[in-house]
């Protein structure tokens, strides 16, 4: 067995088993190292310094943890959901009325995701100031946090696959098409900007139908969960009755100062902390509750941020063993001249390589070397190429434990810790969109 696929199979087994994800990291490291007959100083050595490409992503993740508590403290998040919650106890809480209030949570959510990842390109940082706020409408609704989860991933997930805006343009233009017509220069094989979005549509239309399935038909009925306090927002209730004209403005302006220092400085931890900094010395909150309110931020955050790091030394465990070109090699003995099973083969491989390594966006550097001149060999046209490669990264993203699709919604969603990372955010993704996407990808690369 290749060494990737057994960490990667011991990484999901314990995971599934209910231990920290962490520690499951850890342990498929020193497994798929070991198997690969590296040294144990090798695999430390390893692991330790694949830890530093974690560090900025955990640390930014915890900045913004402490910007959504601030914002959630000065009660601006709550006016949604306390008008919805005042809905319900007037009498209006028909079955079309509770229908028409969860149609439009799920647009809500999608939308900012969409935001998100184009127009306002802040990736996750949307999901712990939105979400904890709105638990307690899913909770009078009983809606099943399952399909939250299912719509934040394609939410933030679709748009950088498909369209070539924001995060998009740099999974897109700068890493998909630069790595095949890098590797396809040997070949012959040059893709266009305009290729791109054309060649993923299906790829995309197989996780809107996973969507449709997991909130409509897997995860449609309802669900009980507890009016439980959310750690950093129990103050919040209070505050946003009494905000004021001028503190919504100083509201609305911490949130444009952190975009703006974020795209200005390219760092997600410098836009936090500006954001964070105007709030504190606005007077909205008061000033000695600064420090405690930080540390419930990065509390809210912690756990993706332990999670990336360790995801981190993982990835550089797997890369030191040098089974990745191997796995991808090895496979092509199983394939033979059959053009489908080569697509089917390359997209599986991809799944494995992105669920170990958490990243669609490092996937691909990986894998196109090896593909596009795989791909030119079975005869795949330029937009087939463009599909199986961007498929085959895709694939994981949604449905890795160690991935920012999955840790983002499970940061909102377990605010109150009733929301479990692995049953209740990774199995749900995997099952409905990974499955789509190999089906999706599969029929892009034999029909395009």
């Amino acid at each position: 067995m290749n060494a990737i696929v057994l960490a990667i199979l011991v990484m999901v087994g314990l995971s599934l088993a209910r231990v920290s994800v962490v520690f499951a990291l850890i342990a498929a490291s020193i497994v798929g190292g070991l198997y690969a007959g590296l040294p144990a100083d090798e695999i430390v050595n390893a692991f330790n310094d694949g830890l530093g490409g974690g560090a900025p992503v955990a640390l930014a993740y915890a900045t913004l943890g402490a910007f959504a508590v601030m914002l959630s403290r000065s009660g601006i998040t709550q006016r949604l959901s306390m008008k919805v919650i005042a809905s319900f106890e007037g009498g209006q809480h028909t079955q079309s009325h509770a229908r028409m209030v969860t149609l439009g949570l799920f647009g809500t959510l999608i939308l900012a995701g969409f935001a998100a990842e184009t127009i306002i390109p802040v990736h996750i940082a949307f999901i712990p100031i939105l979400v904890p706020p709105l638990l307690l409408v899913m909770n009078h609704l009983q809606l099943d946090r399952r399909a939250v989860a299912c719509a934040i991933t394609f939410s933030i997930t679709v748009m950088y696959m498909s369209m070539p805006i924001g995060f998009g343009t740099i999974f897109l233009n700068d890493i998909l098409m630069g790595n095949i017509n890098a590797s396809g220069a040997d070949v012959g094989l040059e893709v266009t900007r305009g290729m791109l979005p054309k060649a993923m549509i299906l790829p995309a239309v197989g996780m809107l139908l996973g969507l449709l399935l997991a909130v409509f038909v897997s995860y449609r009925r309802k669900r009980q969960y507890q009016d439980l306090p959310i750690d950093g927002f129990q103050k919040s209730e209070h505050n946003a009755a009494g905000l004021k004209g001028w503190q919504l403005g100083m509201i609305v302006l911490a949130l444009v100062l952190a975009l703006v220092v974020q795209l200005w400085s390219g760092s997600m931890i410098f836009g936090g902390l500006a954001g964070f900094a105007l709030l504190s010395f606005s007077g909205i909150i008061n000033w000695n509750e600064q420090d405690s309110v930080f540390t419930q931020g990065m509390r809210l955050m912690a756990m993706v941020g332990f999670i990336m790091i360790a995801a981190a030394g993982f990835a550089g465990v797997m890369k030191a063993t040098g089974e990745i070109p191997t796995l991808v090699e090895g496979s092509v003995a199983l394939i033979g001249d059959n053009k489908s099973l080569a697509a089917l083969v390359m997209l599986l491989v991809g799944l494995f390589i992105t669920m170990g390594i958490g990243s669609s966006f490092s996937t691909i550097p990986i894998i196109a070397a090896i593909y596009v001149p795989m791909c030119h060999t079975f005869g795949f046209s330029p937009m087939a190429t463009v599909a199986l490669i961007g498929t085959a990264a895709a694939l994981g993203d949604a449905g890795s434990p160690a991935s920012d699709s999955t840790l983002g919604p499970t940061a909102g969603l377990n605010a109150d810790s009733q929301h479990d990372h692995i049953w209740d955010t990774v199995v749900p993704t995997f099952l409905h969109f990974n499955l789509p996407l190999i089906a999706a990808g599969w029929l892009a690369a034999t029909i395009l």
